[in-house]
């Protein structure tokens, strides 16, 4: 059992990712500004973990990662011994719109949490990076040893903030870091009570998908309907948030129990589907036909992306356990469950 700062552990991946290590065992300190989150999520994490009023494994502090002070409560509240770090800013759209905010939450925010980390004597580190990395890739499945070359300023931020960790390792001994790579997160937990819930209208797949089916949207539109692909949609790795959150643990549990290390790794099932077959398969988990119009292709789409997860099977033993009708389904159940997100 560790102690473990989670920042942004409200969020989708993180409310997850909480609700996995509490099952594992570990307490937790959740830091979170609720900017893009609700704490709703997190009573209900408290709800599935079978926590009682009186039960200190979940302590929940609102604050920023770029406030010293707000650091200093989190890391003063218990001794930690380990961080997992999701709180940053996460619209590809909006970062080309607003890079300064980007760069100032997404890498000021990591270099204040590192800075803390140094300060009380905390060493161990898993970092929310993204495939974003990989830019247009140039070969598929992607290994994690693809060129760096993200094309949007959410891509530079967490690139950015990869080589910084690298630095950081380089400078002293003593440093444990895991920079896991997400592809697609999607899905829910398949009790239906915590799951995806965006501000404003969906930069992602599933939960747009999820919003038309229960009548928040009118349709779903497809960007590009003839891209090299077998029915003409892009192709995308999508992972099941609660193979994600394992991952999380898994790695968290690796670093600790290892010496000295700097891990770079993709978090990916490792397996392609393409929008429409997304489509169709949500179809078949709520029962209704989803509205869909096919419009222009988006500047910085690629037709392809999948990850090659070989690294991450060898190193953590870890590996996907859901397909895509689990995540129709488990995605469904929430949506439909909490058709206006947590505010239902």
């Amino acid at each position: 059992m560790a102690r473990l700062l989670i920042t942004g552990g409200a969020g989708f991946i993180g409310s997850h990712t909480c609700l996995v290590l509490l099952e594992a065992g570990h307490e937790l300190v959740v830091l979170d500004s609720f900017a893009n989150s609700s704490i709703e999520a997190l009573r209900r994490v408290s709800f599935l973990a079978g926590l009682s009023e009186a039960d200190q494994r979940l302590c929940v502090l609102e604050g920023d990662v770029r406030s010293s002070h707000d650091l200093k409560r989190a890391f003063s509240k218990r001794p930690v011994d380990a961080v997992i770090h999701f709180a940053g800013l996460k619209a590809v759209g909006e970062s080309v719109a607003k890079p300064l905010q980007y760069w100032d939450v997404n890498l000021s925010g990591s270099r204040c949490l590192l800075a803390a980390m140094q300060a009380h004597g905390c060493h161990t580190l898993v970092f929310s990076s993204s495939a974003t990395l990989y830019g247009y890739p140039e070969q598929v499945p992607i290994p994690e040893t693809a060129p760096i070359q993200p094309i949007n300023p959410y891509g530079h931020s967490k690139a950015a903030v990869e080589q910084m960790l690298w630095d950081v390792a380089s400078s002293e001994p003593g440093w444990r870091i895991a920079c896991l790579r997400y592809f697609n997160p999607v899905g829910a937990h398949p009790s239906g009570r915590i799951g995806e819930d965006p501000n404003g209208i969906p930069n992602n797949l599933f939960p747009f998908i999820g919003q038309v089916a229960v009548g928040r949207l009118d349709r779903l539109q497809v960007f590009g309907g003839n891209w090299p692909t077998p029915d003409g949609s892009g192709v995308r790795d999508f992972i099941h948030v609660m193979d994600l959150a394992e991952g999380h643990v898994a790695a968290i549990e690796h670093l600790m129990n290892g010496g000295d290390q700097m891990l770079t790794l993709n978090l990916g099932s490792g397996q392609g589907h393409s929008v429409l077959e997304v489509l169709h398969a949500f179809s078949g988990a709520c029962g209704k036909a989803i509205p869909y119009t096919v419009v222009e292709r988006r500047p910085g789409d690629a037709a392809i992306t999948v990850s090659d997860t070989r690294l991450a099977e060898q190193t953590l033993g870890w590996r996907t356990r859901r397909g895509l009708n689990e995540m129709c389904s488990d995605a469904w159940s929430w949506q439909s469950a909490n058709p206006q997100g947590y505010r239902s």
